[in-house]
């Protein structure tokens, strides 16, 4: 009798499908959040990267024009063959050309650069920096990005 009710016994009961269901809908409610602070954490590393590539190019800019003054919007570099406009990261645009600047401090004594300061704007958007403030390319920081909106 104990073998032929074993031998009918196929399959899952209900109750241990919906605990694997709970177990699946818990794992994914910690899984999907991470996901989405992975993916923003990526963007705003991009953001410093090309702030970072920008004031590169300024620092190539001025080593041929050294009579420039601050600030070198990114129009400039890119008019003068320094960078390409870099894609902004999540977005199929550029940064704004005449918006997306870098500033310079200059020694009053020695007249080396002390400090590059980057503005990136998005459309009208400020990413890093504002309208009466950039930010010290030395010092950014992922809390220091701002992420655009579509």
């Amino acid at each position: 009798m104990l073998k032929r009710m074993l031998k009918n016994e196929r399959g899952f009961t209900l109750i241990e499908l919906l605990a694997v269901i709970v177990i699946l809908g818990i794992i994914a409610a910690i899984a999907v959040p991470s996901i989405g602070n992975i993916i923003d954490n990526s963007r705003k590393d991009s953001h410093i990267a090309n702030a970072r590539m920008i004031v590169d190019a300024t620092r190539m800019y001025l080593v041929n024009n050294s009579s420039a003054s601050s600030p070198v919007t990114l129009k400039t570099l890119v008019d003068s063959g320094y960078i390409n406009n870099p894609t902004v990261p999540g977005f199929n645009s550029n940064y704004h050309d005449t918006d997306t600047k870098v500033a310079f401090t200059k020694d009053t004594t020695s007249g080396h650069i002390k400090e590059y300061l980057v503005t990136l704007v998005v459309d009208t958007q400020y990413v890093i920096g504002s309208a009466t403030q950039a930010e010290n390319v030395d010092e950014l920081t992922r809390e220091k990005v701002t992420l655009p909106t579509n």
